[in-house]
């Protein structure tokens, strides 16, 4: 009885080392043909081929504005710019680049970028190029409400700036990215498709890790990807960039915190008879409407409202939808707000001061819409946050790890400081020698964003909230906040300072 019981272990483990060796012969097959030939500085991963390649260092997962801006800082900063890096997406304009014409029809998706976010994408090289397109500097905001009762306008003076934002298509930034990530002799390789599976240990699968020969046992502390094309690739670590439905962040079991709020956001981009030179905002019983200036006459309109109502004005004529426009943006849903009622006498006469009001501080109409240059678009809201941004081999940054509400134009800011600090704190761990995919450094990237965001993400969450309830005391309370945000200098300087993304409120500080 023991010779036969011998006898099936010794059959039994030799049909498991044959099966092994098949195994990792058409797993190493798969993973050489991850990258073909070898790679030049701008190589499009596309055919499957049986030459061994190495692995890349990092996998960034789509190739939109805040993975490319990661990207363009690792390729910029001496400890990172020699790496070998995967950009993953499907999106042709990364392989065949994006012509964009000065003179082509405006788009309706822009993104408003802080002064601090401009500074960074001046540090890698790539606002030369933003400046080349159309774009608009604004250097004053005005911000009031429905009721009349309160109102207040923002000067980049206030903080010794020449400007407090600046609005830009996405498609200029992200073709900016672009023309900054020719400019640079980065090892990329460009995968023109879509991360189907994810295994974070995949060389317990090949049941390689304590091989000491060449192969996938070298890959046990590595990423597979593997993509809808069929090809498979190899990373130290995989960064999720791909959005508020990211797949990574599906793949590696992050959980996620938040709602969907019952609005939706019209965006179109109009035409003026002069141009804009402000940002406006006004909160109204729905939602906030947003005029935004882009350059030339146009500006863009970020609309928010009620699914209901965002159907109906979507299919409304054009005639209509800019007369509801510009009702919306003067004397619709409410009166203007009076200087006087903050004056001697007014309401909040106890609560002023410095009543000193000059030319430019006094409430003003915001310029009249002639026609739309664009498609109208509609989009739900939500908010959503990773309960985690980090893992081994695996971070998120952007959309990918949180979403907020629009009314403030912070999203796309909140995703490129991420990606900017992730290089950095990238650049500072191969500078002492650290593994880039190890989870004690990836924990300093997300301590120090996940304070931003979620900062930014409450002080956006209570704006929404507080505006979404027509109430007598709640609506006194406002306009006393606009009142404070308008006439006392030192919180009015605070709250630019943070919305331009150079310091805290001092309430979070």
């Amino acid at each position: 009885m023991n010779s036969l019981i011998r006898r099936k272990l010794v059959e039994n483990a030799y049909r498991l080392k044959l099966s092994h060796k098949g195994f990792c012969t058409g797993a190493a097959a798969k993973v050489s043909s991850s990258n073909g030939a070898q790679p030049s500085n701008d190589h499009v991963g596309q055919q499957k081929s049986s030459n061994k390649s190495e692995p890349h260092d990092i996998a960034i997962v789509g190739g939109g504005m805040v993975g490319m801006a990661l990207a363009c800082s690792l390729a910029r900063m001496p400890m990172t710019k020699h790496l070998k890096v995967a950009i993953i997406d499907s999106n042709p304009a990364l392989s065949n680049g994006l012509s964009i014409k000065k003179e082509d029809p405006p788009d309706a998706r822009v993104s408003t970028v802080t002064p601090a976010t401009i500074s960074l994408f001046k540090d890698i090289g790539a606002w030369k190029y933003v400046e080349q397109h159309r774009h608009a500097y604004f250097d004053q905001m005005q911000v009031w409400d429905y009721t009349g009762l309160g109102y207040t306008r923002y000067d980049a003076r206030d903080v010794h700036k020449e400007y407090l934002g600046c609005v830009v298509e996405n498609k200029v930034l992200h073709s900016s990215l672009l023309s900054c990530m020719q400019d640079t002799d980065f090892q990329k390789t460009i995968y023109p498709s879509r991360l189907s599976s994810m295994a974070l240990n995949p060389g317990i699968l090949s049941m390689g890790m304590n091989s000491t020969s060449s192969g996938l046992n070298e890959r046990g502390n590595l990423a597979k990807l593997d993509l809808s094309d069929g090809n498979s690739l190899y990373a130290k670590l995989v960064v999720g960039a791909d959005g508020s439905k990211s797949r990574v962040r599906e793949l590696a079991g992050f959980k996620t915190t938040g709602w969907k709020y019952s609005q939706n956001a019209i965006i179109c981009t109009v035409e003026h008879h002069a141009e804009n030179r402000c940002a406006w905002q006004r909160f109204l019983p729905t939602g906030p409407i947003a005029l935004l200036p882009i350059g030339d006459n146009f500006s863009n309109i970020v609309w928010t409202m009620n699914p209901e109502e965002a159907t109906d004005r979507k299919s409304m004529v054009e005639d209509d939808f800019v007369k509801a426009v510009n009702s919306a943006l003067d004397y619709g849903f409410g009166p203007h707000p009076k200087s006087s009622n903050f004056g001697s006498g007014g309401i909040f006469s106890w609560f002023k001061t410095d009543t000193t009001i000059c030319a430019n501080e006094c409430f003003k109409v915001p310029p009249k819409v002639m026609k739309l240059a664009s498609e109208r678009m509609v989009f739900p809201l939500s908010l959503m946050h990773a309960n985690n941004y980090v893992s081994k081999h695996v971070v998120l940054i952007g959309d990918a790890a949180h979403t907020v509400h629009p009314l403030a134009g912070q999203g796309v800011n909140l995703g490129f400081g991420d990606a900017f600090s992730l290089s950095r704190i990238i650049s500072e761990g191969i500078a002492v020698g650290t593994d880039i995919s190890e989870v004690n450094l990836l924990k300093k990237y997300e301590a120090e964003r996940k304070t931003a965001n979620v900062t930014m993400m409450a002080i956006l969450d209570g704006f929404q909230r507080a505006y979404s309830v027509d109430f007598g005391p709640l609506n006194v309370l406002r306009a006393a906040a606009f009142h404070g945000a308008q006439y006392i200098p030192p919180l009015k300087r605070s709250i630019i300072s943070y919305a331009s993304g150079d310091q805290r409120l001092p309430i979070f500080s």
